[in-house]
């Protein structure tokens, strides 16, 4: 069990706290100095993660914290595409709509059944982050209309995931890898006992 100042824990918060720098390069600077800080920024999730593994420094507060951190810096993204690329938002408004309504559900269905928003980790949900973060990257280079259509469409499929989980499992861990996962153990729990 690890403490609450360790250096995943920080990299997860310096998330948070580069959110508004890059707000401001969005707005002040070029874009392709926004590019820079945007992949220097984004890529803390992926460090946070691999080193709190690495160093056993895995803790509720870090999972805490990287999910909320997880969740500004993705629902920023989306906003710096639409403010960077908004025809390729709005030819996907359709499926955004869709992808933030069954967030909000998820956070909304988990807080009533556990008392407090849940965010799951599963293998889609990671997947997409990365996801994400390419979809901001690449759009600087190419017509990504197709690419956010596809990230939205397996957050949409990640998120009924979730639900799932939800409803069918109840309060599992956050890491759990996928909903196939949860079936598997339970059959493995079954034949066990039998």
């Amino acid at each position: 069990m690890a403490g609450k100042y360790t250096l995943p824990n920080l990299l997860s918060a310096s998330r948070i706290i580069l959110l508004p720098l890059l707000f401001l390069l969005l707005y002040f600077s070029s874009e392709y100095v926004f590019l820079a800080a945007y992949i220097i920024v984004g890529s803390t999730d992926l460090f946070d993660g691999i080193l709190a593994r690495k160093l056993n420094q895995v803790s509720h507060f870090g999972k805490e914290l990287d999910s909320f951190a997880d969740l500004l810096f993705y629902l920023s993204s989306a906003y710096f595409v639409y403010y960077l690329f908004p025809e390729v938002i709005r030819a996907n408004s359709i499926y955004l709509i869709i992808f933030f309504s069954l967030l909000g559900f998820s956070f909304l269905l988990s807080a009533i059944l556990f008392r407090r928003p849940v965010m799951m980790h599963t293998f889609l949900l990671r997947f997409n982050a990365v996801m994400v973060c390419l979809v901001v990257v690449t759009s600087f280079f190419f017509d990504t209309t197709l690419f956010v259509r596809a990230v939205a469409v397996l957050y949409i499929i990640a998120f009924i995931e979730e639900l799932l989980i939800f409803l069918l499992y109840g309060n599992v861990n956050p890491d759990t890898i996928s909903i196939f996962h949860l079936l598997r153990d339970k059959k493995q729990g079954k034949k066990s006992r039998a």
